[in-house]
């Protein structure tokens, strides 16, 4: 009877742990693609593989299930390492990693962040590709979803943050996930 009840367990914690949900994180090509189908904004999660805190928002932040949900839901997920070597082409324009120091950054990176390089960094774009907000910084899940709710739902455009972060509970109760 423990035998069973241990094959149990063990069957159904890995049957969970490879299905739970994850973001659907898409490379720039695909991002461009997946717009001509729908519009949505965009969230970039701009990383190196070096960043301890980039790390810690992956195995924590970017885990939780409403964070999930939500992102998956509102936005078009771009990991993009601010170091990776390999051109990108956005929207026309030819984008390079830079040789700097002992590693370097993408010219992509220094572009959506205004050169601000810090990891990691949450860069928010509207349905063009253009910049609405860039974020440094590590984000919990409380934080985050905030954020998210902020540039998704619009209220970027006519509520100053401030008075969004004041209100956000009555501002958002009742809004779907």
């Amino acid at each position: 009877m423990n035998k069973i009840l241990v094959g149990f367990i063990l069957i159904t914690t890995f049957y969970f742990k490879g299905n739970a949900q994850e973001i659907k994180w898409i490379t720039w090509e695909q991002a461009a693609e997946a717009s001509k189908q729908e519009q949505r904004k965009y969230v970039v999660d701009v990383y190196t593989q070096w960043c301890s805190w980039c790390k810690k928002m992956d195995a924590n932040t970017f885990r939780d299930p409403e964070i999930v949900n939500y992102i998956n839901a509102h936005y078009y997920a771009i990991k993009f390492d601010a170091e990776q070597k390999e051109d990108i082409i956005l929207k026309g324009k030819v984008y390079k990693f830079t040789k700097a120091g002992k590693n370097g950054y993408h010219q992509l990176a220094a572009e959506i962040t205004r050169g601000q390089l810090s990891y990691p960094t949450l860069v928010f774009l509207n349905e063009n590709l253009e910049l609405i907000q860039s974020i440094p910084g590590y984000r919990d899940k409380e934080s985050l979803e905030m954020i998210m709710k902020y540039f998704a739902e619009d209220f970027h455009t006519s509520i100053p943050w401030k008075k969004y972060s004041q209100n956000y509970n009555m501002l958002t109760k009742g809004k779907s996930n």
